[in-house]
């Protein structure tokens, strides 16, 4: 694709979060325009277009789809649909960027990955927090050889989000067996945590061993404004062993004390250890500390300007600085003449698959091989 010619942009679904980052995100880079969206609710469409100045306004995902105008179809829409409109986007020939999960199912994700490349197109997942600042200093970090060899990562993602039953959850499968735990927080939390222990570790998982818990029975329904037994996981661990010999330890969770949204990333090596938390805490979204086996005590250290994007600081709401580093980095992928593609739907498969897992460890009490069968 031309890099002089702006990338059309066409966002399926108008809700929370594509108003709070994908929106701001895609109208703070010059190389890219807007100019369609899409929801059911076609009032949430209109007043999205009218906030971001969108020129074209539909209530049907499939007409947007087929405009043969687009360049980049955005999926952000409910979980469960993102796996078919992400392919109609594909088979439309369009580069896909969607929110996570691609799918359930580890291998309908690989399936997408392996669908795009055959038609030499590029996808992204929602893992806004490779994107932050500090991450990207992170991991230029262990690239330069801060870490040295990396022995043990620790990642968190725990906030109070839904630590009060009253406040519902966004999204509800009222058909759940309630005498089954369902995945939930190692899904919806777990998700970033894995991609950036993957990322930083830079192996694959031979094994993992995890367990999950249901805290808090009883949840409040917006649909009904009734209370409902909502037997899911709102905290969980795993274990896991990479194929290089590191070792980690990942534990996420909506109902533990902490503000939103409650991501810590700790890497010790042979050299020396970082830890970053991506947390909005006291006005500042994220920080980064330093050791080494020289210097153990930990020390914090200043994110270069060159992380950041243009205009952006610690101070920023990390929504919008950490969506807009996303945005700036599939831009610039599709406009190069080369393969670069990070975070794309190979990497959602990996994490998909790690996410299946830590389910079956717990649903058969075991250590689990990877790759699955």
């Amino acid at each position: 694709m031309s890099a002089t010619r702006r990338v059309r942009v066409g966002v399926l679904g108008a809700g929370a979060w594509a108003l709070a980052a994908h929106l701001p995100g895609f109208l703070r880079d010059e190389r890219c325009e807007v100019v369609a969206i899409a929801d059911p609710r076609r009032e949430l469409a209109e007043a999205a277009a009218r906030q971001f100045g969108i020129p074209h306004v539909y209530d049907a995902h499939e007409a947007l789809i087929e405009r043969p105008d687009l360049d980049l179809v955005d999926v952000c829409t409910p979980s469960a649909t993102h796996f078919a409109l992400s392919w109609a986007a594909l088979e439309a020939g369009k580069h896909v960027l969607c929110e996570k999960p691609v799918a359930f199912d580890f291998r309908e994700t690989r399936r997408a990955a392996q669908f795009a490349r055959s038609k030499g197109l590029k996808t992204k997942l929602g893992f806004t927090f490779r994107y932050a600042p500090a991450m990207r200093y992170f991991r230029k970090l262990v690239a330069d050889g801060y870490v040295g060899t990396p022995f043990i990562f620790n990642g968190y993602e725990q906030n109070s989000q839904w630590l009060d039953p009253m406040n519902p959850l966004r999204q509800v499968d009222p058909n759940a067996d309630p005498n089954i735990l369902h995945v939930s927080s190692l899904e919806g939390y777990g998700a970033p945590v894995i991609d950036i222990s993957h990322l930083v570790v830079g192996a694959d998982l031979a094994q993992v061993v995890g367990t999950m818990r249901n805290f808090i029975p009883d949840r409040m329904v917006r649909a009904t404004g009734k209370m409902q037994r909502m037997n899911i996981d709102d905290g969980d661990i795993y274990l896991g062993e990479f194929a290089n010999g590191a070792l980690c330890s990942i534990q996420t969770s909506y109902v533990t004390v902490g503000n939103y949204p409650g991501i810590e990333a700790r890497l010790y090596g042979s050299e020396g250890a970082i830890i970053c938390r991506l947390v909005e805490e006291h006005g500042i979204c994220e920080r980064i500390w330093l050791a080494d086996k020289d210097h153990v005590e930990f020390t914090r250290a200043e994110v270069p300007a060159e992380f950041y994007p243009p205009g952006g600081s610690a101070s920023e709401h990390w929504r919008t600085l950490f969506y807009a580093n996303l945005v700036s980095s599939f831009i610039g992928e599709i406009l190069a003449d080369d393969d670069t593609n990070e975070g794309n739907f190979d990497d959602g498969a990996w994490v998909q698959e790690t996410i299946n897992a830590v389910e079956r460890s717990f649903r058969e009490r075991r250590w689990i091989s990877l790759p699955l069968a």
